[in-house]
């Protein structure tokens, strides 16, 4: 029996909406000639996955139909395009990923059915010329609409920028720095990526007034960037020119707050910092908090190292927290911390070295300049211990 061209559009529908390997091929093309795309983590893939799904399932619907996008799909189209424009991926990038889509759809629909017609085809491209063009006309009003929205209330739209890079939504510096342009704003690079929370037991969930309130007690006099406060459970997360570091542990002191500040990492790398921060905090012991001071970026690789999930190589951490005490013209030094750590007391470790007990505390009290880490201190002292033993 002769299927009609109708029949065939239909068959050929049923069989690419079945077949979870045609979204696969739609997204790997999009990840692939798209780099905006292409940088997007793997937390990201699955909406991406989940549109594709939905665009084929309606386009191959308009082709069999003879139909065009109803209400609903441009509701749709502008609601992924407002997401879009928010989380800063430039129009050009969207409107491209949807052509690759259509590439791969044509190509699909060519391998599944060599015997439509010249008539199905010829539908199949006015469809989706159509559609792309509704596309980008619905999705440029959109992200003007958007971009209108974030220039009137700053203050959320930097917060939905900062909370979209702690959760790693940020495809690349490129898109991050055209949506911080469109805000008006320079991030402070290098910065300071500040984890913060009240010392006690019982912390209920933050206010973004507590993380606001410290953010301006850590402002920088004279930055020409901007810094960014937001709240995650009882946590505040807090942006900060790199120099803020230095003066954190006395603002949190004073709240007795405690907290891991973590610098060094590139602005598409703050989720990364971001999960350290948060780790160090969840792991830390009670003696590693003292008052005054933050735990670090050494103190969070170590905390990660212990916990079997380090982010760094074993020579960085131990980099990280030796300083310049691993350099060959510090090695006096160096045997001057392992003998101490081996031996348990200054005295002991100065009848071993041959030195006066005051020669060796000299020597601990550098080693204190050298790398802020006090060999007396227990925690200081495990983290140093650590350094040392990895990092030869």
């Amino acid at each position: 029996m002769t299927r009609s061209p109708a029949d065939i559009r239909e068959r050929v529908r049923q069989e690419m909406v079945a077949d979870p390997r045609v979204v696969e091929a739609i997204v790997a093309a999009v990840h692939e000639q798209v780099p905006v795309y292409a940088a997007l983590d793997d937390s990201r893939l699955p909406e991406v996955r989940a549109i594709a799904a939905w665009g084929l399932e309606r386009l191959l619907h308009l082709w069999v139909t003879d139909g065009i996008l109803e209400p609903a799909d441009l509701r749709r189209l502008r609601g992924i395009a407002a997401a879009r424009a928010a989380d800063g991926r430039p129009v050009q990038a969207v409107l491209r990923a949807y052509r690759v889509a259509g590439t791969v759809l044509t190509d699909e629909v060519a391998a599944r059915a060599p015997q439509l017609t010249t008539a199905d085809a010829f539908a199949l491209a006015r469809m989706l010329l159509t559609t792309l063009d509704t596309l980008a006309e619905e999705m440029t009003a959109a992200y003007a609409t958007t971009d209108e929205d974030l220039a009137a209330d700053r203050d959320r739209a930097l917060r939905l920028l900062f909370d979209d890079l702690i959760a790693g939504r940020h495809a690349s510096v490129g898109a991050l720095t055209d949506r911080s342009a469109r805000l008006g704003i320079q991030l402070p690079d290098p910065y300071c990526l500040l984890v913060a929370e009240p010392a006690g037991a019982d912390r209920p969930d933050m206010a973004q007034d507590a993380a606001t309130g410290l953010l301006d007690a850590l402002a920088v006099p004279g930055a020409e960037v901007t810094s960014a406060a937001t709240v995650r459970g009882s946590r505040a997360v807090l942006l900060l020119p790199a120099p803020a570091a230095g003066r954190a542990g006395a603002v949190l002191g004073a709240r007795d707050w405690r907290g891991c500040a973590i610098s060094g990492q590139s602005l598409d790398r703050v989720a990364v910092a971001h999960r350290l921060a948060a780790d160090a905090l969840d792991t830390a012991p009670a003696h590693a908090h003292r008052a005054g001071c933050v735990l670090t970026d050494a103190d969070a690789h170590v905390l990660a190292l212990l916990a079997g999930h380090p982010v760094a190589a074993p020579e960085r951490i131990a980099r990280l927290v030796l300083g310049p005490l691993a350099e060959p013209g510090q090695r006096h030094l160096l045997e001057a911390l392992t003998v101490y750590i081996d031996a348990g007391s200054a005295n002991a470790a100065a009848r071993e070295l041959h030195l006066h007990p005051q020669s060796l505390r000299y020597r601990l009290r550098r080693i204190h300049a050298l790398t802020s880490r006090d060999p007396r201190d227990p925690w200081q002292r495990l983290t140093l211990d650590i350094a040392r033993t990895i990092g030869t």
